[in-house]
């Protein structure tokens, strides 16, 4: 209730409409009220007939008129309550003491019964005219309006202090993911490549190995990880474009790695890149890595994957293929959507954000990145002007 109090008050014209109608039809006392099943409580208050009420002061539901209005929502109008058929007997102008009245119910914009603007005055006055009705109807629609637009500027006043808070999440949740995970999964990394430098086992190097493959996975996982709460919550994907003579070096690397973690896996490299290319090359790493590694996870063991990368009259393609069961238009359109993962292999899902980091860093580079599948394998093509 002192929300709607306060709502009301918080309308700059309140005082004047009460103003208006007075002068307009000569009674003494308007007010706008708020009614519930419950209560009458007067919100905006103008007594110049000592009527004794102020904002905040209540009256008995029962004994008002507008209890009426509430239930049927139709307009009530006395011009002189000693003549009025309905009205003459009716206890509210006896326990009140007026004789003429009118109130007309303000409806929210969502529908919903707010209150009244009503208006009394001792003495007989002519209010039951289309002119002062219309009035009425009119305030009591501006005052709905002022109703519906503080609610929408409360909304938004939570939502900003809502985004003020994600932000602040999401700088507290990149800050985790940047330094007290990578920091001591570097650890773990390192740790294990010590180890396989040293005179172990059979069970000792694979033990060792596999926390190497491991943390390789982790560290991709959490790059993801940060780039989406970079891009999709922060201000995007960020470049650093460079003329790179050495790409070619560059997918040879990213490959060499992977297939260090899927070491009885055949990866068919077919590199003619004749021009520099001007991109962003830990970038276009990171792409090249997670689609190499999405193939890798998502063919069948056994079967090679295809790397193809071209550059040349300023245009720069890469295409990584493999193997694996057709995939529906519908399901090769939401591939770059975040946290989509293909319901084919699906004992292989990660998070479903590496197809579309790779998107997002094929959009920064102004390219374009596509998936196709014919005849039992699946192409993930990049092109971009490399100019």
């Amino acid at each position: 209730m002192q929300a709607d109090l306060n709502a009301i008050a918080g309308i700059p014209v309140i005082y004047d409409i009460l103003d208006s109608i007075c002068k307009r039809t000569g009674m003494g006392f308007a007010a706008v009220a708020r009614v519930t099943e419950e209560k009458w409580i007067a919100c905006a208050v103008l007594d110049r007939i000592s009527f004794g009420l102020v904002p905040g002061g209540e009256l008995e539901l029962k004994t008002t008129i507008c209890h009426e209005i509430r239930l049927d929502e139709k307009i009530v109008v006395i011009d002189h309550v000693a003549e009025d058929p309905v009205y003459m007997h009716h206890h509210t102008p006896a326990q009140y003491g007026f004789q003429s009245y009118i109130s007309v119910p303000i409806i929210q914009k969502d529908g919903r019964f707010f209150g009244t603007l009503c208006a009394i005055d001792p003495h007989p006055n002519q209010v039951n005219t289309t002119e002062v009705i219309n009035m009425f109807k009119l305030y009591a629609e501006l005052i709905s309006f002022h109703l519906s637009a503080i609610e929408k500027i409360d909304a938004a006043e939570n939502k900003l202090k809502e985004e003020q808070d994600n932000a602040e999440l999401r700088d507290n949740f990149i800050a985790i993911l940047g330094h007290d995970l990578r920091n001591p999964l570097g650890a773990i990394s390192n740790s294990a490549q010590l180890l396989l430098r040293l005179p172990l086992d059979e069970r000792g190097k694979k033990l060792a190995n596999i926390i190497k493959d491991s943390s390789l996975r982790m560290n991709g996982l959490i790059e993801n990880v940060l780039d989406f709460a970079r891009g999709k919550l922060g201000g995007g994907i960020q470049l650093n474009i460079q003329s790179v003579s050495g790409l070619a070096d560059l997918l040879t690397q990213v490959t060499t790695e992977l297939q260090s973690v899927w070491p009885g896996r055949i990866i068919d490299l077919n590199l003619d890149l004749q021009s520099v290319v001007n991109c962003d090359q830990a970038r276009i790493a990171q792409l090249f890595s997670n689609l190499l590694g999405n193939a890798l996870t998502h063919s069948p063991d056994g079967t090679p994957v295809l790397v193809e990368a071209t550059s040349g009259n300023g245009v720069f393609q890469l295409s990584v293929t493999n193997e694996g069961p057709h995939i529906d238009q519908s399901t090769l359109s939401r591939l770059f959507q975040p946290f989509f993962r293909n319901s084919v292999n699906s004992s292989k899902k990660g998070l479903g954000l590496g197809l579309y980091i790779a998107s997002e860093i094929a959009k920064a580079h102004h390219g374009i990145l596509n998936a196709e599948s014919n005849d039992g394998k699946i192409t993930f093509s990049l092109m971009f002007d490399c100019r």
